[in-house]
């Protein structure tokens, strides 16, 4: 493979994962052939180095400032955390930070360790310089978050042998390596694991502009035909956000096969993306059904998440990481102290008129931005 990624990829996971959860990313990368799953093409989307990872240009150029000092040293960077709302590259910024250091990445998650031993069997088996991903760092159990502070730290980690009073701790020394957090929830994380952390990014929405950046980049990958005012509309109704606009990119290329001459133009996107419920400003079904329950059912609120989450038939953490992030962000919901509210945007785009009496979202006091509020 070359750094353009111009062949797909597949990630045989079950090739090389260990029994303590996590797996060697780059052993897992083979060829994939004629394979076309979504996550084998989302794999395969992916950009390979930090020049050419579109959008976020401080984190970016950031990141590059430190791992470009460490190259000049020959020593491991600092380690890194990166947080923000899914889909916006995280994963894909942690494979780039083992490209450019030319190391092995190894890749876990959060919810894979459980125990101080799951913890101590990855690390043991870390040579040196390696890449160490932790996806949803901040689901990780205490037990091990503590013995990872003395990891990242000093490069050992004290292996408990026996219970009760005949105990004891053997230090085992390791290699020096990097880890590489990526949280969607960084007030989650502890503060003395979030300390250890020598550079901190943080991933915003991304402009449209980049967007369509990275649809040209990902049709071209695909070998799909594409027409430029295709690829801006589904940009303006990808929410800001990579993965959403490749799925978008993928689904549309499926309609224009199947119902038209197989390019993507802006009929195309059209039609797609209106048989996929996706509308003009990038609301879904779980969208829509959030904004519906809280005007039509609930006078545009205040309404407690769990109430509303219960009224559109999710899950409370669903509604709060899908569709609260991106609703909050283009003004239709305030996040008050007393619950969810619409705000005169989210009845405008409902063609509804608000009822008599029903509140209007006011800022906190001092607070001028009202999708901050909660």
């Amino acid at each position: 493979m070359n750094d353009g990624f111009s062949s797909e990829i597949r990630v045989a996971e079950d090739d090389h994962r260990s029994g303590d959860g996590s797996y060697d990313a780059t052993a897992r990368i083979v060829d994939a052939g004629s394979t076309d799953d979504d996550g084998v093409v989302e794999a395969a989307l992916r950009p390979r180095r930090l020049a050419d990872f579109p959008g976020q240009p401080k984190v970016r150029d950031q990141l590059g400032l430190v791992l470009e000092a460490a190259r000049r040293r020959g020593a491991p960077p600092d380690h890194v955390l990166l947080s923000g709302p899914p889909g916006l590259g995280k994963t894909t910024l942690a494979m780039i930070v083992a490209a450019e250091l030319e190391q092995p990445i190894r890749v876990t998650s959060g919810p894979a360790i459980q125990h101080a031993g799951d913890l101590a069997s990855v690390l043991s088996s870390l040579t040196e310089g390696e890449v160490l991903f932790f996806d949803e760092i901040h689901r990780m159990s205490r037990p091990a978050e503590e013995m990872l502070y003395l990891a990242m730290e000093d490069f050992r980690v004290d292996v408990i042998v026996g219970k009760g009073p005949g105990a004891t701790a053997i230090p085992l020394e390791l290699p020096p390596f990097t880890v590489v957090g990526a949280t969607t929830r960084a007030g989650l994380l502890p503060a003395p694991l979030r300390d250890r952390f020598g550079f901190t990014g943080h991933l915003d929405f991304y402009e449209d502009a980049d967007l369509e950046t990275i649809l040209a980049r990902s049709a071209g990958l695909l070998e799909v035909e594409s027409d430029p005012d295709a690829l801006a509309e589904i940009a303006r109704r990808s929410r800001g956000t990579p993965r959403v606009a490749n799925r978008l990119l993928r689904r549309v290329r499926d309609w224009a096969q199947v119902h038209g001459t197989g390019r993507v133009g802006l009929d195309a996107a059209h039609r797609a993306l209106a048989l996929f419920d996706v509308d003009d400003i990038g609301l879904d079904r779980l969208d829509r059904a959030v904004l519906d329950a809280l005007c039509r059912r609930f006078g545009g609120g205040p309404v407690g998440l769990s109430t509303l989450a219960v009224s559109v038939g999710e899950e409370t953490d669903t509604v709060e990481t899908v569709a609260e992030p991106y609703l909050v962000r283009q003004g239709y919901i305030v996040r008050s102290p007393r619950g969810r509210l619409a705000t005169p945007a989210a009845w405008q785009h409902l063609d509804l008129s608000p009822p008599a009496g029903a509140q209007t979202p006011l800022p906190l006091s001092g607070e001028t931005d009202a999708g901050r509020l909660g």
